[in-house]
């Protein structure tokens, strides 16, 4: 039987992958964290095969918590099932020790499938995952300015594009404001825009929002 814990800040979310991986008969869903602090007082009571993980989550992302696993040197295989597009962030995820990136817009199939790679000590890409990985090893694609953001400037700058106001990324992220807007200075240096205006012009032109 595959264990997996769901850490999902959405509820509704949770639930629909919950009762997707419950039609499989070797899968069980052993616990639901919605945030960081919830997903480490569950994994110290209850032990799993895989995690699936949310990337935007409030506090640490889910980044963050790859990292946070990855410097531990834990074996627990991550799943990242994410709103976000994989070119964007599938890569990311990867490089950060997850062990397989999945949109929420998969079919039921996948996400099984998904769950059941990974925790065989697999990676698992989509098909057209893999076909970007292909063409990025055969003709390396110019890197994106975005692409050197570190993971939480990248948060912030997509937070900022998709409207939320510093102080509303501040508390959702469990930062002070000051910290906040020196990610936000840093993002529009690196970037070399100079207003929110911008960024939100900028992120949709390369699909982050």
């Amino acid at each position: 039987m595959i264990k997996v814990i769901l850490c999902d800040d959405h509820a509704l979310i949770r639930r629909g992958i919950r009762d997707t991986l419950a039609d499989a008969e070797d899968i069980e869903v052993v616990g639901e964290a919605a945030d960081y602090g919830e997903l480490r007082t569950l994994m110290r009571d209850k032990s799993c095969d895989v995690l699936v993980l949310d990337i935007n989550l409030p506090g640490r992302s889910g980044l963050d918590v790859l990292h946070v696993l990855k410097e531990e040197g834990s074996t627990l295989k991550v799943l990242v099932v994410s709103m976000y597009p994989e070119d964007q962030y599938a890569m990311r995820a990867l490089k950060a020790g997850a062990s397989g990136y999945l949109n929420k817009g998969s079919d039921a199939a996948q996400i099984v499938a998904a769950v059941k790679t990974v925790a065989q000590g697999k990676k698992y890409v989509t098909p057209e995952m893999a076909q970007m990985l292909v063409d990025n090893l055969t003709t390396p694609a110019q890197e994106d300015a975005h692409q050197k953001l570190s993971d939480r400037e990248l948060q912030t700058l997509v937070m900022i594009a998709s409207g939320k106001r510093l102080s509303d990324i501040a508390e959702q992220l469990l930062l002070s404001p000051k910290t906040v807007s020196v990610y936000r200075a840093r993002v529009l240096e690196k970037l070399g825009l100079t207003n929110n205006s911008e960024l939100t012009v900028y992120a949709i032109r390369n699909g982050l929002v």
